[in-house]
Parts: C-alpha cells; structure tokens; sequence
C-alpha cells in the first residue's frame, strides 16, 4: 500500500445519531489527519440535515443516497458505518471492496457466518475492518490492560462483569430493535457487547460458557436479560450480566486478581477516575500501588481514542485493533453465550462452525426462539 496521504478520506454511513454525537465529533478530533469528503444515508432529509451541520462547521461534504454511488464517486480511504446492525457486513463488505479500511458500529455483524464473509472480504482486498468498542480505548483500559497482561496484579482469578441498563417499551417500537433478523438479538447484542468485550480485552481468550437468558418484560423476539458463567483459558471463571430491565443503570466491570482488585464502574464512558485499585490484605508496597493508580495520562473512553488508533494503523498499514481474530472472539462469545441459554448446556470455544445452527443465526432456530416458527 502507498504512503498513506497528508490526511485521509473518510466518508459517512448512516447520518443518525450515534454519528451525530460520537463519528462527528471524533473526526473533527483528528483533523489534522482525517478529512470527511462525503456522506450517505437512504433518507434524504436526515442526510441534508447532517450537511446543514457539517456547512456550519467549515466542511465540505458531498451527499449521497446511494451507497456504490458514493463509494465509485468519493473514493474515500476510510469508511465510519453508523447504521442499524442488520445493514453492517453488507455495507462493509462494499466499502472493503472498494479499497477502504472501515470503522463500523456494534455488532459489526448479526453472526459468525457474517463475520467470516467480511474476514474473505479483508483477505481478497487488503483493507481492514474494526468494530467500534470504544470502552477498550482510553488510558485507563489502556493501562489495566498492561497490568494484568504484564503479572502487576497477580494472576487473574474472579471477574464479574455487568450490563444493567433500563429501555422502555417506547424504545423497542423502533422497528429494527428486538427482532433477530435487523438486531441480531437483545441486550447481549445490543447493549452488554460492550462490557464483555472489554473483559475479553482484559482478560483474554474464553474456553467454556454455561448461560440462561429469558424475555421477563418485553414482547420481542430476542431476550430482554442474560446471564453467563464463563472460564478463561488461565483458569479463571467470571460471571456476564446483560439486562435491559435494571432501573438503577451500571456498567461494571471487576477482576479478582492474586495481588488486588480492579475495578471499573461506568455507564456509558469512563476516565481514569472512574477505576479503582484495592491492593490484598497484607500488600504494603506503597510505591507498586501508586503505579497501579497513576496511568500516564488520562484519556478518556471514545470514539475519538478508537479512531486514533486505527488511523495509527492505517499509517503503519497493520491490522487495527478490534479486527480480525481480535474482533471474531467477542462475536463468538455472543454466540456461544446465546447457544449454551437455548440449549441449556455448555459450549465451547471453537465448537461453533460451519453446520452449526447458530454459526448462521444467533437464535439457533430453536424452537422456542426462532422467529421463523
């Protein structure tokens, strides 16, 4: 690949909000490196008031309501996909084939069949896709992620991750949401992929999941709550809480460690604030706690930091992070945990493929799930 330019072309999929609120802003972030060109999405009065923006902010985009049109016209380097989930591998599959790296939103896919058709896409062109997971970026994930990794902490021993989160009736009246087919399932798609990622990210690959999930609330095809019962490869066992029933919200994460606990508590983003070390009774190394404690820097949790640092991969033409075999085991994961809920038995890492009905469909077709029955 060439010398990447004095600033890349990157275009729009999807001009709602999550672009509004969190592409947008991590763009004009990085402008010194990155230039939007272009803009595309299907309803032409959202898109015109996504230009009535991007005008008022000095920037000169193109609109566009065709996607192949857009990709032949603008010929961007990089594509952000900020669409519903039931449009991702399709919409990033053309943009891989028209040469551009993509950055698309969870789930990058609605199963592993989709995911192993981009991977194709990746090997045939050369480009590469990441999935947004931006509670992976920041200085404090960062940093705990080198902790554990590098033995600071101790060996890993216990995990509790938690997505307790709060969606009303209003919110599922959105056509897309709740259904198999345009969502890929519910809050264990949808909202708790987050949180799971990052364990994942922490604590690295998964071996077994035993799991329950159940529709409590809501009258919609996929589940309303999940739970799980994971063990990682380094023998350490933790607990995947996905809820979109919890009026008090959290997203938490905390690992158990030999030396000290590590534990995150959030919502929607974090800092390094909001992180807190608790050294083992009897750990008086007051200079190895203090390291613990004091990242570098503070950075928080976003869009922003995740697209630094795949415009840092662009530059040095290697696989970003959250791609590739990276990305593949958190879609997994979501697969099995779905697989070993419906089937009430355990399932292992690796045991989904080809043949496999929920290599095709995170509902399995069974029974009491399957849209289609």
């Amino acid at each position: 690949m060439p010398s990447p330019p004095s600033r890349l072309r990157a275009a729009i999929v999807g001009t709602g909000g999550i672009v509004t609120g969190s592409h947008l802003p991590a763009l004009r972030a990085h402008s010194d490196r990155v230039e939007l060109v272009a803009a595309m999405d299907v309803a032409p009065d959202r898109l015109e008031a996504f230009l009535s923006t991007t005008r008022e902010a000095g920037m000169a985009v193109e609109g566009y309501t065709d996607l192949d049109a857009m990709l032949g016209a603008a010929r961007p380097d990089l594509v952000l996909i900020g669409t519903p989930p039931s449009l991702h591998r399709e919409q990033t599959v053309a943009a891989l084939r028209a040469g551009a790296w993509v950055l698309c939103e969870k789930p990058l896919c609605l199963s592993l069949a989709e995911f192993d058709e981009i991977a194709e896409a990746e090997r045939a062109t050369g480009a590469h896709a990441s999935v947004v997971f931006q509670h992976r970026y920041g200085s404090a994930a960062a940093h705990a992620r080198e902790l554990i990794a590098g033995g600071e902490l101790g060996a890993p021993l216990v995990a509790h991750c938690q997505t307790t989160w709060h969606r009303n009736t209003a919110y599922y009246a959105v056509p897309w949401r709740g259904r198999w087919e345009t969502e890929g399932g519910g809050p264990t798609m949808g909202h708790g992929i987050h949180q799971f990622d990052l364990l994942l990210h922490l604590l690295g690959d998964w071996t077994e999941v035993r799991a329950m999930a159940a529709r409590l609330v809501h009258d919609v095809e996929s589940e309303d709550v999940s739970t799980a019962l994971v063990r990682f490869a380094d023998g350490a066992l933790a607990t995947v809480v996905n809820s979109v029933l919890s009026p008090d919200e959290v997203s938490r994460i905390r690992v158990d460690c030999a030396d000290a606990t590590v534990e995150l508590t959030h919502l929607y983003g974090h800092g390094n604030d909001d992180w807190v070390y608790t050294p083992r009774p009897g750990l008086d190394d007051e200079a190895r706690v203090a390291r613990w404690r004091t990242p570098a820097a503070d950075v928080p949790s976003s869009h922003a930091a995740q697209l630094g640092a795949l415009l840092d991969a662009y530059e040095r033409n290697v696989a970003p992070p959250g791609s590739g075999a990276d990305a593949r085991r958190t879609v997994e994961f979501a697969a099995a945990l779905y697989k070993a809920a419906f089937t009430g038995q355990p399932v292992f890492a690796g045991e989904i493929g080809e043949g496999d009905p929920y290599y095709s469909a995170m509902h399995g077709d069974h029974p009491d799930w399957s849209p289609t029955r």
